[in-house]
């Protein structure tokens, strides 16, 4: 329903206010406005450097007198050492701004080791094309020191975006190019209470959490690396069917002493971020789990070590020491995995809306469509322009930024 303010106000002013930011600038000016009994209908305030900018819109009812309000804020701005501008907004100027209140919002996140003007500005330019206002723009990364080389820490910036995209599917091709030329990594979800209320991230294990993939260290063992690799290549780009491909690579590891399988877990190597990521989801509450093509001994190393609640992947079958080659129970497939998402969010009462999900690999892709966050991590050309989500530049603690959370609340 329009607001109409006629009749209730005959005035609306938007005072503007730039200066150096310290205590008490804000409490000052609106005790001013508290004297004349103004409506407070927006205000924001924002701080770069030390550099306050701060912006109230207020309204005078029909019996105030503007000119007594603006002299004593310009009184007291000039005390206070701040620079201070009136703009007189008509009252059907404000009506339609309200009415706009309701159109979807959308919330981008832009980041990279070291932000650059070309990156903020080929994504404002997309946002631009699209017909999107950006109505508010906030730094999630921590204050970056001078002389930093780029590589200890991120640069994240999340934009707050109104209105209905032009083109979604141009729009994702748009920011993947971006991400290509740049070096960036870019997401753009909608903002919803399930965008703010996520509680469960289901991971992918080899090429995901660890930067290899176990089975070519069971192959390489074995003797069998060149092969088995060529196998697991192809099976990831979703040339063969992953069952088939599961099955002929395990039955290359028939005969491998399963002593060699206790020396690769200590030595698989994470993925950045992990460890960091991990122990905030922790923190804050999250459930976490594997749901992996790979094995259920190397899963479960991984949720001693990271503290993960679930764990499924497959099951190699050991005789008298070593492997026969074979596999015992179902083979975890991509419905597999996307099955057991289900099946936890369930067990869980969780929304599946609720849900991240995170892989590299074709296998991969029903779980990341089915959460209601699906992000293809360092994945392969495919998976990357089916999913929701890339994340192709960065470590996986990158995650936590598209939830919302700041550097301060991490560290």
């Amino acid at each position: 329903m329009k607001q109409n303010l006629k009749g209730k106000v005959k005035e609306l002013i938007l005072m503007n206010v730039q200066g150096e930011d310290r205590p008490g600038v804000t409490a000052s000016l609106t005790a001013v406005l508290a004297e004349h009994s103004v409506d407070i209908l927006d205000m924001g305030q924002a701080t770069i450097h030390n550099d306050l900018g701060l912006g109230i819109l207020f309204g005078l009812s029909e019996k105030a007198q503007s000119s007594p309000v603006l002299k004593d804020l310009l009184f007291k701005a000039y005390e206070l050492g701040m620079n201070v501008k009136f703009t007189p907004i008509p009252i059907d100027h404000y009506n339609d701004w309200v009415d706009q209140q309701g159109k979807q919002r959308n919330i981008l996140t832009l980041m990279a080791r070291r932000m650059k003007g070309e990156h903020i500005a080929a994504v404002t330019k997309i946002i631009s094309e699209q017909g999107l206002n950006i109505d508010l723009i906030t730094r999630l990364s921590g204050r970056r020191p001078l002389g930093d080389d780029g590589d200890n820490m991120m640069s994240v910036i999340e934009f707050s975006l109104r209105g209905v995209p032009n083109d979604v599917k141009k729009l994702k091709e748009d920011f993947i190019a971006v991400s290509k030329e740049t070096g960036v990594d870019i997401a753009f979800q909608e903002d919803n209470i399930f965008r703010r209320n996520r509680r469960l991230v289901c991971f992918d294990m080899d090429s995901t959490l660890i930067q290899t993939e176990v089975i070519d260290e069971l192959a390489r063992c074995a003797g069998v690396y060149d092969e088995v690799s060529a196998i697991t290549e192809s099976a990831m780009r979703g040339e063969i069917d992953f069952k088939q491909s599961f099955t002929k690579r395990v039955s290359l590891l028939k005969g491998l002493d399963v002593s060699v399988m206790k020396n690769i877990a200590e030595n698989l190597p994470l993925t950045e971020g992990v460890e960091r990521l991990f122990r905030t989801l922790k923190k804050y509450g999250y459930k976490t789990a594997i749901l992996s093509g790979g094995f259920n001994y190397f899963g479960n190393y991984l949720k001693s070590k990271l503290d993960i609640d679930y764990v499924y992947a497959n099951e190699l079958e050991v005789k008298d020491g070593k492997l026969t080659g074979n596999y015992v129970g179902d083979i975890v497939d991509g419905a597999k995995k996307a099955e057991m998402l289900k099946f936890i969010a369930f067990k869980e009462d969780i929304h599946l809306e609720q849900v991240i999900a995170v892989g590299d690999g074709s296998n991969d892709l029903p779980m990341i469509q089915l959460a209601g966050l699906g992000i293809a991590f360092h994945a392969k050309p495919k998976v990357k322009a089916t999913a929701q989500h890339a994340i192709s530049e960065n470590g996986l603690d990158t995650i936590l930024y598209l939830i919302g959370f700041r550097d301060r609340e991490i560290e």
